[in-house]
């Protein structure tokens, strides 16, 4: 058995303290929108900051709307609330948001009093010291569009405190410390015949040694777990957390069968395609980028990651809306496994794309980072490990990915839509 804790390399370049003292990989101003109503204001005071503007702030890597597709029509405090109370209050308080402020129209089902209390955003004295509110309290900046007196008022407001914060925010400054503080995400989208043979077992090896370093990886999909989730639960640390994996795959099916879907009929066009014929081969090759080590726990989607370790996220396949809540979970850096050719990335956390076939990594080499295709010309699954282990720590340390340079991961923010919409 190899010894996947030998010769790692134990440090990255940290781009500062987020939220609860997490450790950033990136540094980022944020305007978070609270329903779509909004979202159009929030994108409108964004664009004002391009990247001429920003040459003054070398360590900010932009400023970024998070915008979506809800926030209202739903039940108050319900799951689709409390869902999206997860993922927005997780944006503002991840590791690689250095400041943010809260955008909505007024009459929203989501009101941004009830998120800021919901997910503790308020900190009157607390350690924030303003960074993210301008008044010295750290308490965030709320714009109501409705109490401000409509777009324009709205959008000049918001500016003008999104300049206010750009030198607090630029005050941050990389150091040095251990990998342990790494929260990665792993995700599969785009999967083919190879999946399951070379960057998924790859991913699995780089996994086991940020664990090894003392740091956490998760696992997401649960619609993509299904059928091999017999492989996890039998390395789960207590039958406690075996059993809260088994009772989200439950939910899956009967969520899947109210609508009229299938768990077992999961495999997209795409995928099959790509060589893939059932939600069985799909799920076993699935589960392979979690790795060998031990499960520690399973969370709800967007909730927030506190264990060291191995874990499992309950989030959808379908990707954009997967990475969000693994992202709004903490994670502060993603590796993403492709075998047909995704072009993914998911700011604010930068996306590291490992193709699964060399031919697609050659003809799409502007969008992959990695060739793990090399394993079926005779590569070890550990060695590519290994390097998308070394890709982690550099690209944690400040390296961009292919879709950074490109400017990818505004639109691919889309958070969970949970339920009937009212």
């Amino acid at each position: 058995m190899t010894d996947r804790s030998a010769s790692v390399t134990s440090l990255f370049s940290d781009a500062g303290k987020g939220a609860g003292g997490k450790s950033g990989t990136r540094n980022y101003l944020a305007v978070i929108s609270s329903v779509n109503c909004s979202a159009s204001v929030a994108k409108a005071m964004c664009h004002r900051f391009d990247q001429t503007l920003l040459r003054d702030y070398p360590n900010i890597d932009g400023v970024v709307p998070f915008v979506h597709g809800t926030g209202c029509g739903m039940e108050y405090k319900g799951p689709a609330h409390q869902m999206l109370n997860r993922v927005l209050g997780g944006i503002a308080k991840h590791p690689n948001i250095g400041g943010y402020l809260l955008v909505g129209l007024g009459c929203e089902q989501g009101s941004i009093g009830y998120l800021m209390e919901d997910q503790r955003l308020v900190q009157i004295g607390g350690p924030n010291g303003g960074i993210n509110g301008g008044a010295g309290n750290g308490r965030p900046v709320v714009l109501s569009m409705q109490d401000e007196g409509g777009t324009q008022k709205t959008l000049e407001k918001g500016v003008r405190h999104l300049a206010e914060m750009l030198p607090r925010v630029n005050d941050v400054r990389r150091e040095s410390i251990p990998a342990s503080e790494i929260i990665l995400g792993t995700n599969c989208g785009g999967s083919d015949g190879n999946s399951g043979v070379t960057a998924n077992p790859a991913l699995g090896f780089a996994s086991d040694l940020i664990v090894a370093c003392g740091g956490t990886s998760i696992l997401a999909e649960t619609d993509e777990i299904y059928g091999a989730e017999h492989l996890l639960t039998r390395r789960a640390v207590s039958r406690e957390v075996a059993d809260k994996l088994l009772a989200r795959i439950e939910w899956w099916k009967w969520y899947s069968g109210i609508f009229g879907g299938q768990m077992d009929n999961n495999p997209s066009l795409g995928n099959k395609e790509g060589g893939l014929t059932t939600i069985l081969e799909k799920s076993l090759g699935a589960v392979a980028k979690g790795g060998s080590t031990a499960l520690v726990d399973v969370y709800e989607y967007a909730e927030q990651v506190t264990a060291k370790g191995f874990v499992v996220m309950d989030t959808p396949g379908l990707d954009p809306v997967s990475v969000t809540g693994i992202v709004a979970g903490g994670a502060n850096v993603v590796v993403f496994t492709t075998g047909r050719g995704s072009c993914y990335g998911c700011k604010p956390t930068p996306s590291i794309k490992v193709a699964t076939n060399t031919p697609m990594y050659e003809r799409m080499v502007d969008d992959m980072d990695i060739d793990a295709g090399r394993i079926l010309a005779g590569k070890s699954i550990e060695d590519v490990g290994r390097e998308i282990f070394e890709e982690i720590l550099a690209v944690a340390s400040g390296k961009k990915t292919k879709s950074e340079m490109h400017g990818i991961g505004e639109e691919e923010f889309q958070p969970w839509i949970l339920g009937p919409v009212m």
